[in-house]
């Protein structure tokens, strides 16, 4: 199996890259095939859901640091809005699929939301779905490790990181078309690298980030929580 030059790349900018490094090509081929994939009924789910969103959340290293994501799907699909989960190395098919069900009608707002590498993965994701003519209406991102920069259109990025940790802030270019925020959520009780997606005071804030774009006026977004500088 032949890696991409995209995947490649991000592969080398993974914090202890080293030992991705020594796999054998077979075993990154056989990581990259225990990805989720998307099913025919995740797409019939989500031509009915919420005012037409459908929320993407991607997962960062190896699928086992970042199941809090799984949680927040869970709580998004019991209000009726439809979610995939991925790996973040399946960003650039995933955004191909999204731009294509934006551009059929299947989907008319398009939400992101990453954790860890995840996160890093989320501004070439909206550049891409940019290109494609698929805006998407909010991005999230859960501490992200490496500084990266955002172009392209996009409604609302929240950058979510620990500014005492390794999280890094993103910062915009002259390409942007949006909003972009960085919150430091160093004081939020609990909080760390592989936890923030599993805080409680975090979920109810990404969700109700989520919810204040999906049913609008119907929902009130959730009130800073304990610890979150702007």
């Amino acid at each position: 199996m032949t890696l991409s030059g995209g995947t490649t790349k991000f592969l080398n900018r993974l914090p202890g890259r080293w030992w991705l490094r020594s796999l054998k090509p077979t075993a990154v081929a056989l990581l990259l095939l225990a990805l989720p994939i998307a099913t025919a009924e995740s797409h019939a789910v989500q031509m009915s859901g919420a005012n037409g969103a459908h929320v993407y959340l991607l997962r960062g290293v190896l699928n086992i640091f970042s199941l809090g994501l799984d949680d927040i799907a869970a709580k998004l699909q019991a209000q009726g809005i439809p979610v995939t989960v991925v790996n973040y190395l399946g960003w650039s098919s995933l955004a191909d699929e999204a731009a294509a069900d934006y551009r059929g009608g299947r989907v008319k707002t398009i939400i992101l939301v990453g954790h860890s590498s995840g996160a890093t993965v989320l501004p070439d994701m909206v550049e891409r779905l940019s290109q494609q003519g698929a805006p998407v209406k909010l991005a999230i991102g859960l501490d992200s490790v490496f500084r990266t920069s955002l172009s392209g259109r996009v409604g609302r990025y929240i950058n979510y990181y620990i500014g005492n940790g390794n999280g890094e802030p993103v910062a915009p270019t002259k390409q942007l078309h949006g909003e972009l925020e960085n919150v430091n959520v160093q004081n939020v009780p609990g909080v760390g690298h592989i936890t923030i997606e599993k805080n409680q005071i975090m979920q109810r804030r990404v969700i109700g980030d989520i919810d204040a774009v999906v049913f609008g006026g119907r929902h009130k977004e959730v009130s800073a929580a304990p610890g979150l500088v702007r």
